[in-house]
């Protein structure tokens, strides 16, 4: 259930993340699938970590994979666009 709650928070933090910095929007699609990686990549890290909240489903955990996965989300896509902007040069 915790990569799920990862996934959805890093969709809508690569949404978030395009939307308020323009550079970085890739469209709607680029972003929700950067963001759903990097919403992968950040709840793991913090359960590896230990800052998962104990790892349940109480309010710490869901709190700590929705902060990591929109953190990881957003972080995602801004390689994402620096990337795809070398490329584009």
């Amino acid at each position: 259930m915790e990569l799920i709650i990862g996934l959805i928070s890093g969709a809508v933090g690569g949404n978030v993340a395009g939307g308020v910095v323009k550079k970085l929007d890739q469209g709607l699609l680029i972003n929700s699938l950067s963001g759903i990686v990097g919403g992968g990549i950040g709840g793991t890290v913090l359960s590896m970590l230990g800052a998962s909240g104990g790892g349940g489903l109480d309010l710490a955990g869901i709190l700590s994979q929705v902060a990591g996965g929109g953190i990881g989300g957003g972080a995602v896509l801004a390689g994402v666009g620096v990337i795809r902007k070398a490329l584009n040069k």
